[in-house]
């Protein structure tokens, strides 16, 4: 459908008469663009028109078609750089009420508004743009383009769909953890019960013997494992630096790409990667709770290599710089992009580090320098192999959570038994779900869909190379959960 762009204000007519021209804010404001059929921009002139005629000497509010937009001349349907742009700008609008919203951003500076919103979140006015947005989508002709510009618009469609999810819920709405999960990421998160978790834990008690609970042998063994806090930053650096090394190899990444590291306190996270452009990112490290020596290894790669950094630098250089594709200037964190960004990061620790790579290197190099007991690595990253089984235990925690069926301090101390945390790092991650709410699925859910994928595709341990092929393919073009299927 062909459709005209329109500038809709609001006119002010009170008996006819003229209204200064001095200051023009006190007598019109506009509400936004809507795009037009020709039979709605008819309709809508003549409505108002016979409205402003029914009573001239009450002030009436007249609905105008600025004739400079609109114009005469028919505008076609909206290209796909079109709709881009608008979306990155009402993103970046949506962002002004709530700071988690958007990601990152290194796009035009001009497209950045200004200033600070007055009031609350205008959630119909942005639902309302949303849903034009997608519309125009519609309007694409999807046979004319190739099936890299078709994941395009299909990944488009998915974050539109996310956005308006997401405005809903800054507005009040709320949804069912599941619901949330598939309007927001495009998945449908699996369902455990308790009796699954029950059975894995029965695996670790052979590999914990001891008197006590489970959990109580488990958090014993642990402390073995701490990082020193005055040993953490060269710890963490030789894994980064070891992580960026074999990415490296395999990789070609920006000439310019860096990253910088920063410690600090007070945060739901154990770490989080801010990517500011131009192939660089602040990563921050969480130091309210103990950091075992496992964790090095996995934030080294989850955050930077192969993990966050690179990704954002793959999607920087060749989506926005190359292909000109400006959504990917924006990272909407409640979206379809986060399943993927947060399933390859904790999937590319085992491409980078595939089978007893991991565990001898963290025994060789990294336990050494902690001042930890290398005989003691294979052990516990056996114990570790076994703990991951139960990750999923933490959706079951939010799900409840989220849903009412658990209230905080029985999340708390379901995942105090099954994920086998300490109370303070269980609260920490009931914090976790009040702020980010669904998005753990993200993590455990979002690395099985990027495994299954890269694996149907040659990528196996055992053929390492088609491995990293496969998967800076996935880093470098526009997919979603449903593509990974």
């Amino acid at each position: 459908m062909k459709r005209r762009r329109c500038d809709i204000f609001i006119w002010a007519l009170q008996d006819h008469s003229v209204i200064s021209q001095k200051a023009p804010s006190t007598w019109h404001r506009v509400l936004g663009t809507w795009y037009l059929s020709l039979e709605q921009y008819l309709f809508l002139f003549i409505m108002f028109s016979s409205l402003a005629m029914i009573k001239p000497t009450v002030l009436i509010l007249l609905v105008g078609l600025l004739a400079s937009s609109c114009g005469q001349k028919d505008q076609g349907p909206k290209t796909m750089d079109d709709i881009a742009e608008d979306y990155v700008k009402l993103v970046l609008k949506i962002g002004q009420y709530d700071s988690d919203f958007v990601d990152a951003y290194y796009g035009p500076q001009e497209w950045k508004p200004e200033g600070s919103p007055e009031g609350g979140i205008l959630v119909d006015t942005f639902v309302e743009r949303t849903k034009s947005l997608a519309e125009a989508l519609t309007d694409i002709d999807l046979s004319q383009l190739t099936s890299m510009e078709k994941r395009r618009h299909h990944m488009l469609s998915k974050q539109l769909i996310s956005v308006e999810t997401k405005v809903r819920m800054m507005g009040g709405e709320s949804f069912e953890f599941d619901e949330e999960a598939r309007l927001l990421y495009d998945a449908e998160p699996p369902t455990y019960d308790a009796p699954y978790f029950d059975n894995l834990l029965a695996d670790l008690e052979n590999e914990i013997p001891g008197i006590g609970s489970l959990q109580a042998r488990y958090r014993d063994f642990e402390q073995q494992f701490v990082i020193p806090v005055d040993k953490l930053d060269t710890v963490f650096q030789t894994a980064i630096d070891e992580a960026r090394r074999k990415t490296l190899e395999h990789m070609d990444l920006p000439a310019e790409e860096t990253f910088q590291i920063e410690y600090v306190t007070g945060k739901s996270w154990s770490g989080y990667n801010y990517y500011k452009g131009n192939s660089f990112s602040l990563i921050q490290i969480n130091t309210d709770l103990p950091i075992y020596i496992d964790r090095a290894i996995d934030l080294a790669c989850h955050e930077g290599y192969p993990g966050h950094h690179v990704f954002n630098a793959l999607l920087e250089k060749q989506l926005v710089n190359e292909k000109g594709w400006r959504e990917y200037s924006v990272y909407p964190l409640f979206s379809p992009q986060s399943l993927i960004a947060e399933g390859s990061a904790n999937y590319g620790i085992d491409v980078a580090f595939p089978g007893d790579q991991r565990w001898q290197y963290e025994r060789d190099v990294l336990y050494p320098l902690a001042g930890i007991d290398p005989s003691l690595a294979e052990k516990y990253y056996r114990v570790q192999e076994l703990r991951a089984k139960l990750d999923y235990a933490g959706n079951e925690a939010a799900r409840g959570y989220l849903n009412g069926t658990l209230s905080a301090e029985d999340a708390a101390q379901w995942l105090e038994k099954y994920l086998l945390y300490a109370p303070e790092r269980a609260q920490q991650r009931v914090r976790f779900f009040d702020q980010y709410r669904s998005y753990v699925i993200n993590y455990n859910l979002g690395k099985d869909l990027v495994a299954d994928y890269v694996e149907r595709q040659g990528g196996t341990v055992d053929n390492p190379e088609t491995r990293w092929e496969v998967f800076e393919g996935l880093l470098s073009a526009p997919y979603t959960a449903s593509d990974l299927k």
